[in-house]
């Protein structure tokens, strides 16, 4: 078998030296077959790395699919629905249609879904990693020539491509914009530990900016959140500090909603924040809040581009792109550093 061709069911047939009828009957469970023939084609299977087509079981085997398969996080995610539509675009121009799942970042399930997606033959894998994923499973389809595409986050065990957005060099243009307004207590609200790659590269570049301009990093200033209304209590434990700080540095959009409400329940507006991620009615707020936005639909578009070159043939060695972040001023970063800092009684 070609080492660039997904293997087929012939292919199972002529290593076990059966029919492909044999196959199917074992593979499909509806005609009698001995027991030790099933067991040489349940091995041979095994092998080859081969998946029954759930799409095409009248179509002529190793016939080309039209379909691809997009495995993200959460389905309710505006950020992720913008990267779908770019991805569902840009393959719509090839005849490809998109099926997409969530994985609800539980690794199970990624895997689950996988699984079902390469049942049905699509001619291409988009993946969002999961927190904890092994990705190793892929390799056999990977080395059969699936264009295998991770978005967002690196994958494990598995080298292919990644398209990644610029989080820590982006972290870090948000945390020096607040730094250039006075400001030298920045706190950060976010994932402690940072089991996330996102996550991890965003706390790097906060502490990047703050070495950049010789400010010491104090854990104090750290504050753990997981949700919204985490980030509104670890907003509350920063402000209540000694000497608390006078801007806030938000670890993605969830934090940023969750540093606002606080700040507004206790009337500091003078906080300044920056938050990673837009957030919906961001200009709306007073003061209106200044992102480091993400470019979804061109992450999309290049996932979605990335993995056409390879399904064309591209076997150039898998590397991994980057998508540029932009700073987005619009207020609530630009407070200056009061003279004197405020202290909670």
């Amino acid at each position: 078998m070609a080492a660039n061709r997904r293997p087929t069911l012939a292919d199972v047939a002529r290593e076990v030296g059966v029919s492909a009828k044999t196959v199917s009957r074992v593979l499909n469970e509806d005609g009698p077959v001995s027991a030790r023939t099933r067991e040489q084609v349940l091995a041979a299977v095994a092998k080859l790395g081969f998946q029954p087509n759930l799409m095409a079981r009248n179509i002529r085997v190793g016939g080309p699919d039209t379909t691809i398969g997009l495995v993200i996080p959460d389905l309710a995610n505006p950020f992720f629905g913008a990267v779908a539509r770019a991805i569902e675009d840009t393959v719509g121009d090839r005849g490809l249609t998109l099926l997409m799942g969530s994985s609800a970042d539980d690794p199970e399930r990624e895997r689950a879904l996988t699984d079902k997606f390469l049942a049905r033959r699509v001619s291409i894998l988009i993946v969002v990693p999961s927190v904890g994923a092994d990705h190793s499973h892929l390799k056999s389809q990977r080395t059969a020539g699936l264009p295998v595409v991770f978005l967002d986050r690196p994958g494990v065990g598995l080298v292919t491509d990644s398209i990644v957005s610029s989080n820590r060099a982006g972290a870090q243009e948000g945390v020096a914009h607040l730094i250039a307004h006075g400001h030298r207590r920045i706190g950060f609200v976010g994932d402690l530990p940072p089991k996330l790659y996102t996550r991890r590269e965003r706390q790097a570049g906060y502490r990047s900016a703050l070495l950049a301009a010789d400010i010491p990093y104090d854990r104090a200033l750290v504050a753990n959140a997981h949700d919204q209304s985490g980030a509104e209590a670890a907003t509350a434990g920063l402000l209540g500090l000694a000497d608390p700080p006078t801007a806030l540095f938000a670890g993605n959009n969830i934090m940023a909603l969750g540093i606002v409400a606080e700040l507004a329940r206790s009337k500091r507006k003078e906080v300044a924040v920056v938050a990673f991620d837009d957030v919906a009615l961001a200009e709306a707020l007073e003061p209106a809040l200044t992102v480091v936005a993400q470019d979804a639909e061109e992450l999309g578009r290049v996932a979605a581009t990335t993995a056409l070159a390879r399904l064309d043939g591209d076997r150039g060695r898998a590397r991994t792109l980057t998508v540029p972040t932009r700073l987005i001023v619009r207020g609530s970063g630009e407070q200056p550093a009061p003279r004197t800092r405020p202290r909670t009684t």
